[in-house]
């Protein structure tokens, strides 16, 4: 058995001994526990209470030693399950040197312990100390303690008042059936005049363009937004910064979750169950606020207020959001909502496009691309970030009359101020084909860098494997020049669709068109429907020469 070592004795019995009983034991906690709201009681046992919650992930047992006499905790810990009985010494030897709260330093006179085992070790380890170690069945001051906290950590309050959530249910089942992140980015915001319950206007940011996470961030204020926004950009890939900016946000949140595991986990009320079975994903609600951090619950008049601003918010989108498809007008419509506290009243809400609020946030992330060091050199660059990964792309011709329709009928069309013959088989066209979010998104950086100017191909080699490539190149209007294909220099198909892109180029004078398209799985992939064609861009088609980069190679990366 191992012993205190006598520098260690020496010191605990310089300790002023009391007239106290101490109770301790270790006990295991139930897993699986759910976010402490910030109503639940206040005071020693709620700190404790979320403490013991935030270790929750790795450690399951809880030791402490508690004051039989005066009632109090002087020490608690949280352990491993598998936990040996040292560590148990050390908590008692933490109340006794460094208790917590006002309690000072102290010897007890008796312990108490409801472990045989746990006796005998304490009496070997602690002799010399003058401290009685004895055995109780029950330790009743322990087990209060216990059954208190026990109960705290397992309630939760629910997400959404029970009345709201049939409502709320139903509105974020026609939210999730607008997608409106299918329109709209992060920096196209939208504001909800409500002046309803304290709230005056949210201002509305719409997350999930990327296909990643979706979800509506409905700010308080327009400051808040624009710090956040300010804030992410400075911090970079910094984990820290990123939280402390996320925290300090003030807003209410609606997310769509994807994890199925964490709802299987849940227990979630019907409702949500059956969003869950119809779409594959369940509404999330909560409040950001930089007093209170995150919190995963709206209380009443939290839920009223979201509730009104959701239903204003479907009513918008219902009615205007096929109008924001390419552009980002300036719109705005009244509507009168059903109060849901008096049903029979109505509340008029204004919903706005905020154009000038989108540019500048635009310009704020434009500006941090710059001050990172993506602007362009003086010297031509070939950037690779522009085509999203996994598109399909490919050479061809568009037979004549098909390029007619699309010049109309697309829903953005850069178009050349010149005439050409309409000789060989077709227009010469690049396709380039991805989602449907990241085809606008293309879209939309295309249209940012001036629209594009000329699609060219170039030489370049891997000096490693020692492989050369036909590298095809957009060039935009702002000079810079992306990739968006290599192609092996020797594989014969290529070859062939080389030699046929530039008989056609020729024969419509050096002219040609890049079509992006959505639907790049299943039986589109490769050959889209004319409706999934989003965007024809025309431009000239220029020689590598012309292009003056020489061959280019591929240069390793080092970070």
């Amino acid at each position: 058995m191992t012993a205190l070592s006598g520098t260690t004795r020496r010191r605990l019995k310089k300790l002023r001994q009391v007239p106290s009983i101490w109770e301790g034991d270790c006990r295991a906690l139930a897993s699986g526990l759910g976010g402490l709201g910030s109503g639940m009681a206040s005071g020693l046992m709620s700190g404790m209470a979320a403490s013991i919650e935030s270790q929750f992930s790795d450690r399951g047992n809880c030791i402490i030693w508690m004051d039989g006499t005066e009632g109090l905790v002087r020490a608690m810990d949280m352990a491993p399950s598998d936990v040996g009985q040292e560590a148990i010494v050390r908590t008692l030897l933490q109340a006794m040197e460094f208790p917590h709260g006002s309690a000072m330093p102290a010897r007890p006179q008796r312990i108490i312990v409801c472990d045989r085992e746990l006796q005998f070790f304490l009496r070997g380890v602690l002799q010399d100390l003058d401290i009685v170690v004895e055995y109780a069945p029950e330790l009743p001051l322990i087990d209060e303690f216990f059954d208190g906290l026990q109960g705290m950590l397992q309630t939760r309050p629910p997400e959404l008042p029970d009345e709201y959530i049939q409502p709320m249910a139903e509105i974020t089942r026609q939210i999730w059936r607008d997608a409106p992140w299918e329109t709209l980015d992060e920096e196209k915001i939208i504001s909800i005049e409500l002046n309803y319950s304290d709230v005056g206007t949210l201002y509305v940011s719409i997350l999930g363009m990327l296909g990643v996470e979706y979800g509506l961030l409905m700010y308080r204020s327009l400051d808040s937004l624009k710090k956040f926004r300010q804030q992410v950009l400075l911090a970079g890939e910094e984990a820290e910064d990123l939280e402390s900016a996320f925290l300090e946000q003030d807003c209410l949140f609606v997310t769509f979750d994807q994890n199925e595991e964490d709802w299987e986990e849940d227990d979630r009320p019907s409702e949500f169950a059956n969003f869950f079975a119809e779409t594959g994903v369940y509404p999330a609600f909560g409040n950001l606020h930089p007093l209170e951090g995150m919190r995963p619950v709206l209380y009443e008049e939290e839920a009223r207020v979201a509730l009104v601003a959701l239903d204003a918010l479907h009513r918008f989108c219902r009615q205007h959001l096929s109008k924001l498809a390419e552009d980002f007008p300036s719109i705005q419509s009244r509507y009168r909502i059903p109060d849901p506290k008096e049903p029979t009243q109505k509340i008029s809400v204004k919903v706005c496009t905020l154009p000038a609020i989108a540019e500048e946030l635009f310009e704020m992330s434009a500006a941090s691309d710059t001050a990172d060091g993506w602007e362009v050199d003086a010297s031509p660059i070939l950037r690779s970030d522009l085509i999203p990964e996994d598109s399909f792309y490919s050479l061809g011709a568009m037979p004549w009359d098909t390029l007619d329709v699309l010049r109309t009928n697309v829903k953005f069309h850069q178009s050349l101020e010149v005439t050409f013959s309409k000789g060989g088989d077709g227009f010469p066209v690049i396709l380039i084909q991805t989602s449907r979010p990241k085809a606008i998104a293309l879209i939309d950086a295309l249209k940012a860098s001036g629209g594009l100017k000329a699609i060219c191909f170039n030489p370049g080699e891997d000096p490693i494997s020692g492989d050369r490539y036909d590298l095809g190149i957009l060039q935009t209007e702002n000079g810079e020049m992306h990739l968006f294909g290599e192609f092996l220099e020797a594989d014969p198909v290529h070859i062939q669709a080389r030699k046929k892109w530039d008989q056609r180029c020729k024969k419509v004078k050096g002219y040609c068109g890049l079509v992006i398209a959505k639907g790049f799985t299943g039986a589109s992939k490769g050959n889209p429907e004319f409706a999934d064609m989003l965007a024809l861009f025309e431009a000239r088609s220029v020689s590598s020469e012309d292009l003056g980069l020489g061959s280019l190679q591929l240069m390793p990366y080092f970070e």
